[in-house]
């Protein structure tokens, strides 16, 4: 299963990423677009920064 995954990692590559102030429920938002576009080859991620109180979308393609 290792290999599988590290051949998945290798295809996926970012498109655009873009930060915007926290918002509790982002996660909704990320979960929808996958789920929604996920017949187009894209694929949602988002990281918290608690630091700085923001959240980054990044778009991938697979």
């Amino acid at each position: 299963m290792e290999k599988n995954h590290s051949n998945y990692a290798g295809k996926l590559e970012l498109i655009a990423a873009k930060t915007f102030k926290n918002y509790d429920e982002m996660y909704k938002v990320v979960n929808f677009l996958n789920n929604t576009l996920k017949d187009k080859k894209l694929i949602f991620g988002l990281t918290r920064d608690s630091a700085n109180g923001t959240v980054t979308i990044s778009i991938y393609e697979s």
